[in-house]
């Protein structure tokens, strides 16, 4: 079966953070889904849902597994599952209800009323709801968190308060951070112990079994809070325990609520429910967890695995679940090794390039052209989606090999020859010719080559980006320039023709510079007022609205006041810069970072793939310096390499990003022409053979 992996990717420590999935626990579900024959495709649903959708749809997954948490709002965990039921993808895991109501501890506490299921005492807190005497009846202990967090973001030992005076202050502290609502509840003294639930499993449908949280003593505090540092920082100092040993009654009075807790929620394929048991036996529901994490090292595993199941049969439990009630298990069960399954019809994907043939610090003619390694390495990644790669170097013999290649779609990588439009050339030609291609199109290639013409464009849309002049001839009258500015080729990257000595302090030194380069490149040069600041590199992947990779920053490692990212930085990297990605920002300087690049992006009319240079002012203003429509890939080189790697994106993810824009531009081609082609009366509804699974894959194993 064809697999999908939805999920979020933790990058960093961040509390934003807290609930993505580490790179590790991805690893570990896909390996697991994989060993049994299955083909996974891992997809980082950050960004826009339109880049999610179309890579979904150019998969074409025979079942979603599903971790994604969301990012933002009250109803992020049930977004996910909403689009897959729209587009009619099963997927594993609770329904968008489920997740929507289970993320709200306040209505879940009322439901689970109704079912008899006991739990602390407790109110929803909003800043509409807090009014003279809102919370004086309260008895104390109690307990504050967030409302609608998981992963105990907003917990600390300060959370049980016992009094008036210290509820009042961390109400007003929590509601600045998480102004959706805090719910109020009586503390529950006791032993902190999750009920996990999984259907799916050998001998029977589902089992429920307890988890103790055991916290060193040294770390354990009077009031006993599982918080947000033993969680995530001090993980050390907690041990899961399982089987449980508490009291048999106890333990099977838990697990009967926990049943119950799952009935009333419409809990499936995998739970995880949070309760606690007081010393007297009494046991109370504390929260419900629809989307559990699937850390091998976590509660579910460790509940799984005193259960006598490991993670590889939990993992596949989950997916034999989900595969039942969407009736796969046929499919399922017929799942053979990959080696034996057979294979859909590969698309016929033709590969754009330039190659390099001259690598000498003194010629830079090549400099933007791919070498050898570089163009295997792109075959690679295509060819591992089960496609044919058909070589095609963009020469002069390139319109009739293109015409005669009967390729299905352009992968796009090709510079171009010669002139201002020279990035153009390719796509101009696939547009002729009705070939769908990655990337963007001619239009934007041209625009975004002629860094003058671009610049005024964003001015127009009133993106900031430094003040300009182009300089045809070099004896032009100058504008009013503030001093010191950089001088530069007007159509030309990889920063062919910049050096240190590009930032001058005067009209002389602008009229020398500017002359050197125009006869040197045979094109105007591009005069800038230099911006001090951090210099940032940004990578977005998408379309009309494109997700917005971590900024990377090129940090320069000899001390100058006016540092140049040039060309023999980028040819020697080693010896003056180092990367950080992602970039150490503000959450503010991040926001403001996203706006400009996708402002940037869809000003330009970018398509699939870019990345966006920038300086970071000290004022926190976000300047443009250029726009690349067609960066370098280059594994572990090329800048947007570099970023995609930050990112936690593998080169065969970052290829299959690109191309999955490319197969849909492919399919919609095709359905056109289907409906096209049907006699008049069938509404289209006749399909080719190209397209009968209403879906292009990335890959071609079924």
């Amino acid at each position: 079966m064809r697999i999908a992996l939805t999920h979020n990717l933790r990058l960093t420590d961040a509390v934003d953070e807290a609930e993505f999935d580490p790179p590790e626990t991805i690893d570990a579900v896909a390996s697991a889904i994989a060993s049994a024959g299955h083909e996974v495709e891992r997809i980082e649903v950050t960004g826009p849902a339109s880049r999610l959708v179309a890579r979904l749809e150019a998969f074409a997954p025979d079942l979603i597994f599903n971790t994604a948490e969301g990012r933002r709002g009250r109803a992020r965990r049930a977004f996910y599952p909403a689009l897959f039921e729209q587009l009619g993808m099963p997927f594993t895991g609770s329904d968008a209800y489920t997740l929507c109501v289970t993320l709200d501890k306040a209505l879940t506490k009322k439901v689970l009323a109704g079912y008899g299921v006991p739990s602390p005492r407790g109110r929803l807190v909003t800043q509409a709801s807090l009014g003279a005497g809102a919370l004086d009846d309260l008895v104390f202990p109690v307990m504050v968190k967030p409302n609608f967090e998981g992963s105990s973001k907003g917990i600390s030992q300060r959370s049980v308060v016992e009094d008036a005076s210290a509820l009042s202050e961390i109400v007003e502290e929590l509601l600045g951070a998480y102004p959706e609502g805090l719910i109020v509840e009586q503390y529950a003294p006791g032993t902190d112990v999750s009920a996990c639930f999984l259907e799916g499993g050998p001998g029977g449908p589902r089992f429920v079994a307890g988890v103790e949280h055991i916290v060193e003593p040294s770390h354990a505090s009077a009031r006993g809070v599982y918080d947000y540092d033993l969680k995530h920082k001090d993980r050390a100092r907690v041990r899961l325990r399982s089987p449980s040993e508490l009291p048999r009654a106890t333990l099977e009075h838990t697990l009967a609520l926990g049943e119950r807790v799952v009935t009333a929620l419409g809990l499936r394929d995998a739970a995880k429910l949070d309760f606690r048991v007081a010393p007297d036996g009494r046991v109370s529901f504390l929260s419900a967890t629809a989307l559990p994490t699937f850390d091998p090292s976590g509660a579910l595993a460790a509940a799984s695995l005193g259960q006598g199941l490991d993670y590889r049969t939990t993992i596949l439990a989950i997916v034999r679940s989900a595969a039942a009630r969407a009736g796969l298990l046929a499919q399922l069960d017929a799942v053979r090794p990959r080696a034996s399954r057979p294979r859909r019809p590969p698309l016929k994907i033709g590969l754009a390039f330039n190659m390099k043939r001259s690598d000498t610090a003194a010629d830079d003619t090549e400099a933007e052209y791919d070498s050898p390694d570089t163009i295997d390495a792109v075959t690679r990644a295509i060819e591992s989606y089960g496609h044919q790669v058909v070589p095609l170097e963009a020469t002069g013999d390139f319109p009739r090999a293109l015409m005669t290649s009967g390729v299905d779609l352009l992968f796009n990588i090709a510079e171009g020859i010669q002139g201002r439009n020279r990035e153009a050339q390719v796509p101009s030609l696939c547009e002729l010719l009705g070939i769908p291609h990655t990337g963007s199109d001619s239009a934007t290639l041209s625009l975004c080559l002629d860094k003058g013409l671009g610049k005024r464009v964003l001015r127009e849309q009133g993106i900031d980006t430094p003040a300009f002049q182009v300089l045809v001839s070099g004896r032009e009258k100058l504008r009013p320039f503030r001093y010191p500015v950089i001088v530069k080729p007007n159509a030309e990257g990889t920063s062919k023709g910049i050096s240190a000595r590009s930032v001058v302090d005067d009209e002389a030194g602008v009229r020398a510079a500017a002359r050197e380069l125009i006869d040197r490149y045979r094109q105007p040069a591009l005069v800038e007022e230099y911006i001090v600041g951090r210099e940032l590199t940004v990578g977005l992947l998408g379309a009309t609205r494109p997700r917005v990779l971590p900024a990377m920053e090129v940090v320069f490692l000899n001390a100058s006041e006016r540092p140049v990212y040039d060309y023999e930085c980028k040819q020697h990297w080693e010896s003056h810069v180092r990367y950080e990605c992602p970039a150490p920002l503000t959450r503010d300087e991040e926001r403001a970072i996203e706006r400009t690049c996708r402002a940037t992006f869809m000003a330009l009319g970018c398509r699939d793939v870019a990345r966006i240079d920038l300086r970071l002012a000290a004022d926190g203003r976000v300047w443009v310096i250029e726009v690349n429509p067609l960066p370098g890939l280059t594994p572990d080189y090329s800048d947007l390499c570099l970023i995609a790697n930050g990112a936690g994106m593998d080169y065969r993810t970052l290829i299959g990003e690109i191309l999955s824009a490319g197969i849909r531009r492919w399919r919609e081609r095709e359905d056109a022409r289907t409906r096209d082609a049907a006699p008049s009366g069938t509404n289209g509804a006749v399909a080719s053979s190209a397209t009968s699974n209403g879906s292009a894959p990335i890959a071609s194993e079924g």
